[in-house]
């Protein structure tokens, strides 16, 4: 290992070490690699990067595939802001590594809708623009990465935007059409029937349409009678689109119009598709209670947490299903289980200091 004797290294103190010079008999050379990693996470033009990397690569010469699996532990348990940092220090240490960005992306995406799920809409906004920027730079990369493409498809069904979504999906099976399956291996066919499946939907559905997007974006930032004419509009040359129902449905419950609502979800279900939807289970539901029919408000609950046994949302709707039946243990109960799987879930957990539990 080359060591320049003119060029200060960075040190990570210790917990609890006082301010000023550290002690240098007991510095350990993790806190030298961890200085250079917080370096390359925070400051990636410093001046002496080229020499910081060199450092870190001679140390350590695997640091990347430790990083990496590091930062994916931790975004898999949802500590979300060291697996950022771990994430910032990777790309600080290899900026060319379109991998690397993608994975970002794959983060990004990640945290944001853990947070929409926890009712903090903006810092998912904030998010999901992150990881739209990391997309766009690993669908840039050279040579291509299908997997930017394939991922990025899905992002943009998230955000309801079907035409670059069908682009993505286009892209990644022309990239990936002259593989056999042999070098793709079961993942890699999985995802190019997946690939071609949203692409027939998106094609039998008519999502391009530009009514369609048009009432998502009103209805989103709440401007629902915009979307609601829109959607109406879409819903006149494609009846049989269960998306449409459902988003009519969404824009007349979020005005409080519960019967309209009701029958244009139970509409939906009857749509191709439209059953197999946990979704359209938990809206049901929420217009039942707000009609006070908990027995059907209930039984929606339930059909729509068999379909999705993790969805935070139903779980936590059983819980206000509970108190509304008087049952404040039982409510207690599902507002823990939503912090089991999101700790951050800041609904959840203001019912329960309202509960005292």
């Amino acid at each position: 290992m080359h060591i320049d004797p003119t060029i200060p290294l960075p040190v990570q103190r210790r917990d609890g070490d006082p301010a000023g010079t550290p002690d240098f008999s007991t510095l350990a050379p993790e806190q030298i690699l961890s200085g250079l990693l917080t370096v390359m996470a925070y400051d990636a033009k410093h001046p002496h990067m080229q020499y910081y990397r060199s450092v870190l690569k001679a140390a350590r010469p695997d640091i990347k595939k430790e990083l990496c699996e590091a930062a994916v532990l931790k975004a898999k348990n949802e500590d979300f802001d060291l697996a950022e940092e771990i994430f910032c220090a990777l790309h600080g240490f290899d900026p060319d590594d379109m991998a690397i960005v993608l994975n970002m992306a794959l983060f990004f995406d990640q945290r944001a809708d853990s947070y929409r799920r926890n009712g903090l809409t903006e810092d998912a906004d904030a998010y999901d623009d992150s990881a739209l920027l990391h997309y766009k730079e690993a669908m840039q990369a050279e040579p291509e990465i299908p997997d930017a493409f394939f991922n990025a498809g899905f992002f943009y069904m998230k955000k309801r935007d079907y035409t670059e979504a069908k682009g993505c999906f286009e892209t990644y099976l022309a990239l990936t059409c002259d593989t056999s399956d042999d070098d793709l291996g079961e993942n890699g066919v999985y995802k190019k029937t997946r690939a071609q499946e949203v692409l027939n939907d998106i094609a039998a559905m008519n999502m391009e349409d530009e009514h369609f997007k048009a009432a998502y974006d009103y209805i989103n930032r709440g401007e629902e009678e915009k979307g609601l004419e829109e959607i109406r509009i879409f819903l006149q040359r494609n009846p049989g689109v269960w998306n449409a129902w459902f988003m009519l449905g969404w824009g007349l419950r979020k005005l409080g119009r519960y019967d309209d609502a009701l029958q244009a979800f139970e509409k939906s279900l009857t749509c191709e598709g439209g059953e197999a939807q946990a979704d359209t289970y938990n809206e049901l539901a929420i217009c039942w209670m707000e009609r006070g029919d908990t027995a059907k408000a209930k039984k929606c609950l339930e059909t729509a947490l068999a379909r999705d046994p993790e969805n935070t949302k139903i779980i936590s709707n059983l819980g206000f299903l509970a108190l509304k039946e008087g049952d404040p243990a039982l409510a207690a109960r599902y507002f823990q289980i939503v912090l089991e799987y999101a700790p951050n879930d800041t609904i959840a957990r203001s019912e329960l200091e309202k509960l005292d539990v």
